[in-house]
């Protein structure tokens, strides 16, 4: 339950009649009612109100809920005197006639319980617009159109304000509890019971609030009632900032989880090690041994010599087995996107491309950017990508690496770079370690440039990582897929 849902249930036992006990000594609604109806004849004996038409008997069809037998059903208009304000317009400027320049209320000052004075306005009051347009302390004042209708908030000011068209005065005839009615508003608005017309800007009339049909308990049980929302409304307060905690520890939870787990396999502690799986170090052995052969066959280009990894380097323990290598030692080759934009086309043909824009936060490719035969020839002359290969981020979202399937004739976009793995070394596998809490920190801290940040492919070419033997790649990834979707359902 979300605390505003927590806060409407109480709400709603409030004005149920469910939240405190009813007391046969406290009297009744009934004889509230009759107390402000003799009140209100009073007030139009002595000319201080105008009578009204006697307002319809409330229909069965118009009742929202049951309510204690001790409470009555009445209408709004029956226990309060209300009327809007003064408009904005022409007339505000004219002095011709007895008044003043007065502050006056707006509905972009009325909020629910509170009042905003950051900016008030001022215009002309006759002096009989006063009586009509002046708030008192105690009256409750409501807002009557567009998105905040029915806000309301109760003047406890010692001080006189006036207020304009837009905003409800109400104005008990006798002595009640205000701050019942306040939750009762409040509730009546969060359960879209206040009636209101209109879709694109709705609006509560003079006549809608005047026919509205509220609860009246007794007095005292009005001022119980308010008594235990107050005590129980600071325990929602605890609540809410409770349940803001969990609800962002919730968010976070599936990502730390992801994070963690990736860290894990990349540490090799995600599955045990196999003596007979052999070494990282056989294995790094074996791929020199095959990039030499490459280079004496001159498919592959030789290369400088990469620096040893120094000690403190290393940023964790990994299993005896595993070798700490740098990426340029276990791949075929490493090879940057060309620096021209392609020019894309509107239409699918059989050549397409690949850059950031088409791989998400996942890795996963997402579509693709078609281009011509000569624009794709043009751009694979340093090399042919090819199914296995891996595309790696480098600009702008950079740590984003998706494997290339078996298919579409592909070439670099922009921004982009491309992998392909050395013999013995499993691709999936290297595209998770690419996309690791580690690589992403480390090369998140390497970034360059001001405005669109990039990533260096020396930096690239360079990272550290940990080498298993290729059966302990296989059994990690597998694993991985086996976890990480769990970790998706979460969120």
């Amino acid at each position: 339950m979300t605390p505003e849902q927590l806060k409407a249930s109480i709400l709603q036992y409030a004005i149920q009649g469910k939240l405190v006990a009813q007391r046969p000594k406290e009297g009744t609604g009934e004889e509230l009612y009759q107390q402000i109806q003799a009140e209100k004849q009073r007030l139009i004996q002595e000319k201080k109100i105008k009578k009204e038409k006697t307002l319809a008997e409330i229909a069965e069809d118009e009742i929202p809920f049951e309510i204690p037998e001790s409470w009555k059903w009445v209408r709004v208009g029956e226990i309060f005197a209300h009327n809007t304000g003064k408009a904005m317009n022409s007339s505000a400027k004219k002095v011709d006639k007895p008044g003043r320049i007065k502050r006056f209320i707006t509905t972009s000052n009325l909020y629910w319980n509170s009042f905003d004075f950051s900016s008030v306005k001022e215009m002309f009051f006759s002096d009989d617009e006063l009586e009509r347009c002046t708030v008192t302390k105690g009256d409750l004042l409501m807002c009557e159109g567009g998105a905040y209708y029915g806000r309301t908030a109760i003047w406890n000011y010692d001080y006189d304000i006036c207020f304009q068209n837009h905003v409800h005065r109400l104005r008990p005839y006798k002595a009640i509890e205000l701050r019942f009615f306040y939750n009762l508003f409040y509730f009546y608005k969060s359960m879209n019971m206040m009636n209101a017309k209109g879709t694109a800007m709705p609006g509560l009339s003079s006549q809608t609030l005047h026919q509205m049909v509220v609860p009246l308990p007794s007095l005292a049980e009005q001022k119980r009632i308010v008594a235990k929302i107050e005590e129980l409304l600071p325990l929602v307060d605890r609540y809410a900032a409770a349940y803001e905690k969990l609800e962002q520890f919730n968010a976070k939870f599936p990502e730390d989880m992801k994070k963690s787990i990736l860290q894990y396999a990349i540490q090799g502690k995600l599955v045990e090690q196999r003596a007979e799986e052999g070494t990282g170090e056989e294995l790094y052995q074996q791929i020199q041994t095959e990039k030499q052969h490459l280079i004496a066959e001159k498919k592959i280009k030789k290369e400088k010599p990469l620096p040893e990894i120094a000690e403190n380097e290393i940023p964790f323990d990994i299993p005896e087995s595993w070798k700490w290598v740098r990426l340029n030692n276990i791949a075929e080759s490493i090879v940057d996107c060309p620096h021209s934009t392609p020019k894309y086309l509107d239409m699918e043909t059989e050549y397409c491309t690949i850059d950031t824009n088409c791989i998400d936060g996942k890795g996963d490719i997402t579509k693709w950017r078609y281009v011509d035969a000569d624009t794709y020839t043009a751009r694979i002359a340093r090399l042919t990508p090819q199914k296995d290969d891996i595309v790696y981020t480098r600009e702008g979202s950079i740590c984003r690496a998706a494997i290339l399937p078996e298919g579409p004739k592909v070439c670099l976009g922009q921004r982009v770079m491309l992998i392909r793995s050395a013999n013995g070394v499993f691709p999936q596998f290297i595209r998770r370690l690419l996309m690791s809490p580690m690589v992403i920190r480390k090369l998140t801290e390497q970034q360059k440039g001001i405005g669109a940040k990039h990533v260096n492919v020396s930096d690239v070419c360079n990272l550290i990582l940990p080498l298993p033997p290729l059966a302990e790649q296989e059994r990690i990834v597998a694993k991985l897929e086996e976890i990480l979707p769990l970790c998706e359902r979460l969120k």
